[in-house]
């Protein structure tokens, strides 16, 4: 007869297959969820990754444009004081030839006085004496020799400026050639883009190089370039004068002298004048001040003796509060808060008397400087009186003095000089 066949192993009940189910469901469906969030979570870290990444990107093609700008802002000031020392330059250089030129054409003036000194020393007997002429000539001798002495002194400094000037030319243009140089590196950073052909990674490319320096290094390396450049282009200008004013002084002889002396007399009456209304002003501001201090140093006592009240009221709130009985004797708010108000009054007494203190020392230093204000008033005031005698004096010379006032021309650097100065080179 036939037997029922039976699979060996353990058989499951209804609720576990229902179970397993249930569970394989619930798996899958925590693992799409799973799969979700991680999905979400990529999304964003790509949006905000892309978003930072495009943001440090702009922030750095900013920051070179910036760089750039700023580069070439000073690449063009460096291009313009280099452009004004080349003219200089040349400048200097055609002035310190004239001076040369001055001196050679002061030989024929000492030889003829000189010729002339040797004339008169034939002279026989009682003709042979001091008189005006021969006075003159050896005056007129010395005169010459000194001219050319300054005039060399002026030639000795218009070749050192020279120097100078071509010094800061070379300073200059070794920044120039490098900021060039800069500029094209930092243009060719500005056009690299992910598509570009020529980038790559490169080994360790955010460490310091050797003689890397700070941004305030190279500020000041630039600025002290191009001040340095200046100040030798002015000094080069004010030398430029005083060899073309020089060189026109030659040939005036005495009445130049006469004349820039009555120039000097009238600059110093100016200065003089200048200089009193100066001290006039100081006297009377130094005078407001002492006024404004006194009243200030008053303010303060007054405030002194207010807080120095306050003071004493709480010590004697606080020496009154240790007669509380018993336990009432306590370390309450009220008790804090008093002694913070008398240490909070001692530091403010101690910084007002400090500042009392201070104010009187400044009141008696502006006194002693109104003193000295008055004192160099009466100083300059007599002064001025004596110059203006000397010039009611001079007067007697009638040398129009105008005629000999040099002006300085800031646009061409040069000095505007009384036609009848101009000095004739043989």
């Amino acid at each position: 007869m036939a037997s029922l066949s039976v699979k060996p192993g353990q058989r499951f009940t209804m609720p576990d297959w229902q179970n397993n189910s249930i569970l394989i469901s619930a798996d899958a469906e925590q693992q799409r969820f799973n799969s979700h969030h991680i999905r979400q979570e990529g999304r964003a870290l790509r949006n905000e990754t892309g978003n930072q990444a495009k943001w440090d990107e702009h922030n750095s093609r900013t920051r070179l444009k910036d760089r750039i700008t700023t580069v070439d802002r000073w690449r063009e000031a460096l291009a313009k004081c280099l452009t004004e020392i080349d003219l200089e330059i040349d400048a200097l250089t055609k002035v310190k030839e004239a001076a040369e030129n001055a001196i050679q054409a002061k030989n024929l003036c000492l030889d003829v006085a000189i010729e002339c000194l040797t004339f008169r020393e034939s002279r026989r007997d009682i003709d042979v004496v001091r008189d005006p002429v021969e006075e003159e000539l050896l005056k007129e001798v010395k005169v010459i020799e000194k001219t050319k002495k300054e005039l060399q002194q002026r030639v000795d400094d218009a070749f050192k400026q020279l120097c100078l000037l071509k010094e800061a030319r070379q300073q200059l243009s070794c920044d120039h050639r490098h900021k060039v140089e800069a500029l094209e590196l930092d243009r060719q950073c500005v056009s690299f883009n992910p598509t570009s052909g020529n980038i790559s990674f490169k080994v360790n490319p955010t460490r310091i190089p050797d003689g890397t320096t700070a941004l305030h290094e190279w500020e000041t390396n630039s600025k002290r370039n191009k001040e340095n450049a200046e100040a030798e282009l002015r000094a080069s200008v004010d030398l430029r004068g005083a060899i073309t004013l020089s060189i026109a002084q030659t040939n005036n002889e005495l009445d130049a002298q006469r004349i820039a002396t009555e120039f000097a007399l009238r600059k110093r009456i100016r200065d003089m004048e200048g200089a009193l209304s100066e001290l006039r002003w100081q006297e009377q501001n130094t005078l407001e001040e002492i006024a404004e201090m006194e009243e200030e140093i008053r303010r303060l006592e007054e405030d002194i003796r207010k807080r120095t009240l306050d003071l004493k009221v709480a010590h004697t709130r606080l020496e009154t509060r240790t007669y509380r009985p018993h336990i009432e004797l306590c370390r309450d708010q009220a008790q804090y808060g008093l002694t913070d108000e008398v240490q909070q009054l001692e530091g403010i007494i101690r910084a007002l008397q400090q500042k009392r203190t201070e104010s009187q020392d400044a009141l008696d230093a502006l006194y002693r400087q109104l003193h000295r204000i008055q004192t160099d008033i009466g100083y300059k005031t007599n002064s001025l009186q004596l110059d203006n005698k000397c010039m009611e004096t001079r007067k007697k010379l009638v040398i129009p003095v105008e005629k000999f006032d040099p002006e300085v021309d800031a646009v061409n650097r040069t000095r505007n000089l009384p036609r009848n100065s101009q000095l004739e080179l043989a």
